[in-house]
């Protein structure tokens, strides 16, 4: 039995403002042709789907004209979807009857029933074989917020996130047949398992959003994850992450963007072999230079001036000052007057001057919640945050996060 694992598409996100319409429409494209050529059983896509949870229509369309051509082209391919922390589950599910009809099963929150335990019939989803018998169980387990997993005897979130694995885990357990495998999706980020520099949101607090790899026992043949960006495995060769088709911010121009291709033979993982996604528009880094050391590679770059202009690069300039340029970016877009090149951003870094004045001139777009949070804080009290303090800050952020999504 042949899967592919892909995740993270973040469909609608916006690059420093600029859309990347074309980006995820060439990756679309590739993606069906791919299927097409090599005719996988299922798709697992694991999450971040969207990269908001209240995505523009262009990006929805892009999602569902997707589904709908790849049951035209392969009317047995049985595609599972899970929400991950950027997506909102109402949002997943809402359509779910219908992509039904076309071998499609969104999963978007885990639900409880009356008496407590986990409704594991919503979680579990069989994947046919060619010869249209059940050849394994997908374990589809979406993003799990603090919300949905933690309550009654359930001491924490990480504790609520054990028993989810462990009640459906055992429900699949009870319910394959002899030679039928059990692939795991979870959007999760993984201990051990190595994070963007820039680019990915945590996912929950601090330090307990990271998990045990040993929620996976050995008899799930293949655990197919989302969340982090750079394509790895968790300490064994079955527990992988696929990472993104496209760069979500220069610092992952040089990860591999790739699929998975998963063979498994009865109720084991056979071989796990990676295909590599064509990059349509190239990321482009100058710098960190001194101004006119920067001017001059500036200069000096070679363009295909034959690339139709949603295709061009995407440029970014990190220059290392002595004192504040105001014309700088007047300047930067002299040089690259006539260059089939988009420019995106120009960071800048001031090399001179008293520590208390560099550390005034960080940048706002180079901090992230919590690293502001902590400013703020020593600020206003003279010491650094507490690990309590940062924990009740991030579960108040999560909050928030979760507000937003319920009123998408």
């Amino acid at each position: 039995m042949k899967l592919i694992h892909t995740s993270d598409w973040h469909l609608g996100q916006t690059f420093h403002g600029q859309e990347r319409h074309s980006e995820h429409r060439a990756f679309i494209d590739w993606l069906l042709d791919t299927l097409a050529e090599r005719r996988p059983d299922a798709l697992l896509i694991a999450g971040d789907v969207f990269d908001v949870v209240n995505p523009s229509l262009r990006a929805q369309e892009l999602l569902y004209d997707f589904i709908v051509t790849a049951h035209e082209r392969l009317p047995t391919l049985d595609i599972v979807m899970i929400a991950g922390n950027h997506d909102s589950g109402s949002r997943i599910e809402l359509p779910a009857p219908l992509m039904q009809r076309l071998r499609a099963h969104a999963r978007g929150r885990v639900h409880w029933r009356d008496d407590g335990h986990l409704d594991d019939d919503h979680l579990l989803i069989p994947l046919y074989d060619t010869g249209n018998d059940i050849g394994a169980w997908c374990l589809a387990l979406p993003f799990l917020r603090p919300a949905e997993v933690t309550g009654g005897n359930v001491a924490g979130y990480v504790d609520g996130i054990a028993q989810v694995h462990r009640e459906l885990i055992e429900a699949a357990r009870r319910r394959r047949q002899p030679g039928q495998a059990l692939v795991a999706m979870s959007h999760a980020h993984l201990q051990g398992a190595s994070v963007s520099e820039n680019s990915e949101r945590p996912i929950v607090i601090g330090g307990e959003e990271a998990l045990p790899a040993n929620l996976f026992p050995e008899d799930i043949a293949y655990v197919a994850l989302g969340h982090l960006h750079r394509p790895q495995q968790v300490g064994e060769s079955r527990i992988r992450y696929s990472g993104t088709p496209l760069p979500m911010d220069f610092s992952e121009a040089h990860y591999p963007h790739q699929i998975l291709e998963v063979t498994l033979d009865g109720e084991r993982l056979a071989d796990v072999s990676t295909i590599h996604i064509p990059c349509s528009v190239d990321l482009l880094r100058v710098g960190p230079l001194a101004l006119d050391d920067a001017l001059t590679r500036l200069d000096t770059l070679e363009c295909d001036a034959s690339l139709p202009r949603e295709r061009w690069p995407w440029l970014e300039v990190r220059v290392e000052l002595d004192a504040p340029c105001p014309d700088l970016r007047a300047r930067v877009e002299a040089i690259l007057e006539g260059k089939p090149l988009r420019l995106l951003r120009i960071h800048t870094r001031y090399t001179a001057g008293p520590a208390e004045s560099d550390e005034a001139r960080v940048t706002l777009d180079s901090l992230g919640p919590e690293a502001l949070f902590e400013r703020a804080w020593q600020a206003r009290y003279g010491n650094a945050p507490d690990p309590a303090i940062l924990s009740d800050f991030n579960q108040l952020r999560q909050t928030v996060q979760d507000d937003e999504e319920l009123d998408a």
